[in-house]
């Protein structure tokens, strides 16, 4: 079974998706300042669980190396940071499933010193910062125009219910 903060991620990865469905490369490259596009969004997260799981976690460096060029005030095409995203979530996957309680409360090595929070702090900082840009990019459809948008949080019951003793 799989750490209950790895369930939440991938409850939150969903949501998400969810939240972006539907956007049309037009609309995924549209910059309303001083927000950035949802391309870049897209991009954004998968920039943030490269470092903490792939990079970092698992020393890999050669994942979605485009990511690299899509920093700062930049409207990536939507398609291509999806692509990125998913080969992202792709290369997390296997290690995140071996994650363990104890797991949670250590430090991974960056740049030779341990991060400044355990491996269960950045799991938490990565849910928060997916809802806060699931947050901006319902706005930010809701200024583009985009009507029957997905109602908040999905079916949190059945897809990643609390779980006690983990």
């Amino acid at each position: 079974m799989v750490h209950p903060l790895v369930e939440q991620l991938r409850f939150t990865r969903a949501e998400f998706q969810r939240a972006l469905a539907g956007v049309s490369e037009e609309d995924g490259v549209v910059r309303l300042e001083p927000s950035n596009s949802i391309g870049w969004t897209v991009a954004h997260m998968a920039t943030q669980e490269r470092a903490f799981w792939v990079t970092w976690g698992q020393g890999l460096t050669d994942v979605a190396p485009e990511l690299d060029g899509w920093q700062g005030a930049v409207t990536p095409p939507l398609g291509e940071a999806w692509a990125a995203w998913q080969a992202v979530v792709a290369a997390s996957d296997p290690y995140l499933d071996g994650l363990t309680v104890e797991s949670m409360g250590q430090h991974l090595v960056v740049n030779g010193a341990p991060y400044r929070e355990s491996l269960g702090t950045m799991f938490l900082r990565a849910i928060y910062h997916y809802w806060y840009h699931i947050g901006e990019a319902s706005a930010f459809r809701q200024q583009l125009g985009h009507v029957d948008l997905p109602p908040f949080v999905g079916n949190l019951g059945v897809e990643a219910p609390y779980r006690a003793g983990a």
